[in-house]
């Protein structure tokens, strides 16, 4: 019994942080969301990686790259997150997102955490397939 409980006091201890560490990861997904809807590429730019800026140069050139490859990023008609994963030392976050159309797709958030706070390394759309998984 005595095990049982300092395992359960022990899980929630470790479980705090990874909450926070998932509300903070959700924030940054859903702040770059909302700032695509309002085609304010420049704001949704911020919450992009140092590597990715430094393939896309502006916010101009990043919302020309998100509108024609990731419509449904541009303009979800909903989105859900759903969960948080570690894969070979990196944290992706999964999001299922509808688009304009009624369509779903899934994709992969990589997270990295800089001295800015959470940010986006990276985005894959996953096959269609992977949707009624």
């Amino acid at each position: 019994m005595r095990h049982t409980i300092i395992g359960l006091v022990a899980a929630l201890v470790l479980a705090a942080p990874a909450a926070a560490q998932e509300d903070a990861i959700r924030g940054v997904i859903g702040a770059q969301v909302e700032a695509f809807r309002a085609d304010d590429f420049a704001t949704a730019f911020t919450y992009a990686s140092p590597a990715i800026k430094e393939i896309f140069r502006t916010p101009e050139r990043f919302g020309a790259m998100v509108r024609q490859g990731y419509p449904m990023v541009h303009r979800p008609r909903e989105v859900r997150f759903l969960e948080l994963r570690t894969v070979g030392g990196n944290l992706w976050q999964r999001v299922m997102m509808t688009d304009a159309q009624g369509r779903v797709h899934l994709l992969d958030y990589m997270m990295i955490e800089t001295p800015d706070g959470w940010q986006i390394n990276a985005v894959q759309l996953l096959p269609a397939n992977a949707v009624g998984a």
